[in-house]
C-alpha cells in the first residue's frame, strides 16, 4: 500500500491512454511524456500499461505500507529517500514505513512515479488513466489528493535495470518543436507563416493559462488572410495539434480532445510529442517547418534507437 502525504501541484493516474474511442468523443488521456512512461515501466519490470502517477511540482510525498522498488523518471528531479538522496531514471528499493518526498523540479515540468507492482485501480475503457473532464478512470476520476491510499499487487523483484545516459532527452527551454503542415495554413498570411518559423528571431512563451487540455501560448499573433473565417466546422484533431483561435495566439492541443474547431496551421511531428509534457509556463518554444516525409524517417530512427524499450517490456 501506498499513501499520499503531498500530492504536489497535480498528480494523476496514468498509462499509455485509451485508443480508439475519438469518434463517441472519449480522448486518449494518455502520460504526456510516453518514453518516460515506457522508460519507467521497463526499469520496474512491469508489464505495458501498468499505471503510474504522473505529477507536477515540487513537495510530492508518499508513503509506503510494504517494501517496493520504486523508481522516478521524466522532468529531473531533486528527490530523497527518507533523508538520503535517490537517482532519477534508476530503480531504488524503498521499505515499509519510508518517505519519499520530490523537494523540487531541477528541470522539465512532468515526473513519473511507479512501482514494482500495479496500483489496484479500475480499468475504465481499456485504461487506468484519469480522465477529468470526464471524471473516470483513474483514483476516483480525479487528481490525487492527501490522504489518498493505494494498494500494490504483484510486487516483485527484478534485476536491477537503467536507462542509457544518452537517451535520457534534455528538457530545458527553449524547446524546440518541429512541424508539419497544417490543413488550414493558407487561412493566414505569408508574412505571418514566415514570422512563426524564424526561429532566431520570433520566440513565444507558454502562458500560464496552459493545463493538461492545451499549451497555451504568448507572443505575436498570427494574422489571418484578410476574408478568411476565424473558425472552422469542429472535426477531429490528433495531439499536437497547433491550432490559432481569433486572437491569432496558438494553442498546442495535448491528448484530451478529439474535436477541434480552429484553424490548424501545423502539427508537432510525434519524435517531439514528449517534449511538449515539459513546457512550462515562461518557457520558450521555437518552431521549425518540416515534410511529413521528415517527419516519418524521425519517428523510424527514434523508434529504432528506442526499441530495447519494446523488446525487453514484459507484456509488449
Amino acid at each position: 500500500m501506498i499513501e499520499i502525504l503531498n500530492p504536489g501541484w497535480l498528480s494523476m493516474v496514468v498509462d499509455g491512454g485509451r485508443y480508439g474511442y475519438g469518434d463517441i468523443g472519449i480522448p486518449p488521456s494518455s502520460a504526456l511524456d510516453h518514453f518516460a512512461y515506457a522508460s519507467l515501466n521497463y526499469l520496474l519490470g512491469n508489464s505495458k500499461g501498468t499505471p503510474a502517477m504522473e505529477v507536477m511540482g515540487n513537495g510530492f510525498s508518499i508513503t509506503f505500507g510494504t517494501d517496493l522498488r520504486c523508481a522516478i523518471t521524466g522532468a529531473k528531479v531533486n528527490a530523497h529517500r527518507d533523508d538520503k538522496p535517490i537517482q532519477g531514471w534508476t530503480p531504488f528499493e524503498i521499505n515499509r514505513g519510508a518517505i519519499l518526498r520530490v523537494k523540487n523540479v531541477v528541470e522539465g515540468f512532468r515526473y513519473y512515479v511507479g512501482f514494482s507492482g500495479a496500483m489496484v485501480l479500475e480499468r475504465v475503457i481499456n485504461s487506468f488513466s484519469t480522465n477529468l473532464d470526464c471524471r473516470f478512470g483513474g483514483y476516483g476520476g480525479r487528481p490525487l489528493i492527501k490522504g489518498d491510499r493505494i494498494d500494490i499487487k504483484t510486487v516483485k523483484a527484478m534485476d536491477k535495470r537503467f536507462i542509457p545516459a544518452g537517451l535520457i532527452p534534455t528538457m530545458s527551454p527553449p524547446h524546440g518543436l518541429r512541424i508539419i503542415e497544417g490543413a488550414e495554413k493558407d487561412f493566414f498570411t505569408p508574412e505571418s507563416v514566415k514570422r512563426f518559423f524564424e526561429k532566431k528571431d520570433h520566440v513565444y512563451k507558454v502562458s500560464s493559462k496552459s493545463n493538461k487540455t492545451g499549451i497555451r501560448l504568448e507572443g505575436e499573433p498570427v494574422d489571418f488572410r484578410k476574408g478568411v473565417d476565424k473558425s472552422i466546422i469542429s472535426e477531429g484533431i490528433l495531439p499536437g495539434t497547433v491550432q490559432i483561435p481569433g486572437d491569432g495566439l496558438p494553442i498546442i492541443t495535448l491528448y484530451e480532445r478529439t474535436i477541434g474547431g480552429y484553424a490548424r496551421l501545423g502539427t508537432v511531428a510525434k519524435v517531439d510529442h514528449d517534449r511538449l509534457a515539459h513546457l512550462k509556463p515562461g518557457d520558450s518554444v521555437l518552431f521549425e517547418m518540416i515534410t511529413l516525409e521528415e517527419a516519418e524517417s524521425l519517428w523510424n530512427r527514434k523508434m529504432e534507437r528506442d526499441s530495447f524499450l519494446y523488446e525487453n517490456h514484459q507484456g509488449g
